[in-house]
């Protein structure tokens, strides 16, 4: 089963230009070194992983999530019971950050990992979606229900996005796998910490190269961007002891 299903999904690639190297096929980040990896950016059709590092860095990872989903014309954000009670549903003023209009946006909540998988691949199928979010909670998942999931992104173009609480070490068909953590803010404005940033490290990558930046979320841009290094600090002096009197 899983070598046919490889097979349609090497198909549906060729009959819908998401083979690689089909630079239409992608969501470019607009960053040279990064897209430079990804072969043009973020390909689209495909199934793409996101974890934070730990339970504390789920909001940063969240956030990444959303600002590539951000140009999709609608999206949907399905999430399990227990994510919802732990992590809460998603904010209004969070989603304003990455210009996502709440008419824009459908959210669905499922009581298991099955179900997650079942409603995600269904929604993968609707053209009326350029977007699925997938939240779990962690643990394994069935490599059968993965590959279908790429499958049916594969066949409708949709941007297919499992956001996990900690990273995940079983195989996948993703086309990519991200850790993502919060990076610190380096700018102070009068209304608190300045521009979100994020670390991100690119674990897994269909086309090769891995790698890992600091990024920036730009709100005039509405895209991200390579953060700037922090202004060195000056080191403190060394203790020297008192020199004795003579």
């Amino acid at each position: 089963m899983i070598e046919e299903l490889r097979q349609r999904l090497r198909a549906l690639q060729k009959s819908t230009g998401l083979a690689p190297g089909a630079a239409e096929a992608v969501v470019p980040f607009g960053i040279e070194a990064l897209d430079a990896v990804l072969g043009g950016g973020l390909a689209r059709g495909a199934l793409h992983e996101i974890a934070a590092p730990g339970e504390a860095h789920l909001a940063a990872a969240t956030g990444f999530a959303l600002g590539l989903a951000a140009s999709a014309r609608n999206l949907l954000w399905i999430a399990e019971d227990m994510a919802l009670t732990e992590n809460g549903a998603p904010y209004g003023p969070g989603l304003d950050l990455f210009t996502l209009a709440p008419e824009r946006l459908l959210t669905a909540a499922v009581a298991h990992k099955r179900d997650l998988l079942w409603a995600m691949e269904e929604a993968l199928r609707c053209r009326a979606l350029g977007a699925v979010i997938g939240e779990l909670r962690g643990g394994a998942l069935d490599p059968v229900a993965v590959r279908r999931l790429s499958l049916a992104a594969a066949a409708s173009g949709a941007l297919a996005l499992l956001l996990r609480a900690q990273p995940a070490d079983d195989a996948s068909t993703a086309a990519t796998r991200w850790i993502v953590g919060a990076a610190p803010s380096t700018e102070q404005t009068p209304f608190g910490p300045g521009a979100p940033r994020f670390a991100i490290e690119l674990v897994r990558n269909r086309r090769g190269p891995l790698g890992s930046w600091i990024l920036e979320w730009r709100d005039q841009d509405e895209r991200f961007i390579l953060a700037t290094p922090a202004q060195p600090v000056a080191a403190p002096p060394r203790h020297r002891p008192h020199q004795k009197v003579a």
